[in-house]
């Protein structure tokens, strides 16, 4: 298995762009042997500490495999959609590890 977690700064104004992506590709997820396994919408209420920017939102996905999590990106119709994915997302950081 293989563990992504994802945080995402959104471009202001462009949330329903990102949900539409969201949309679209979050389903895809299972297809290719991953799950999603969280995803939150932090305020700056939950917040304790920080150094950044509090992110729009935080996924934690896995995949059975890096073939798998590279067989999702890879997808036809998510690449179909990227494009709102490049005018809603401001920047991102992607942590890829394995449970331990």
């Amino acid at each position: 298995m293989i563990y992504l977690t994802q945080i995402i700064y959104i471009q202001p104004g462009k949330e329903d762009a990102f949900h539409d992506f969201e949309n679209v590709v979050i389903p895809l997820i299972s297809k290719y042997n991953g799950q999603l396994l969280l995803r939150l919408r932090p305020s700056d209420v939950s917040v304790i500490e920080r150094n950044i920017e509090t992110p729009y939102e935080i996924h934690i996905v896995e995949f059975t495999s890096q073939k798998d999590f590279d067989n999702f990106k890879s997808d036809e119709e998510r690449n179909k959609v990227l494009h709102l994915k490049e005018q809603s997302i401001k920047s991102s950081i992607l942590i890829q590890g394995e449970k331990l």
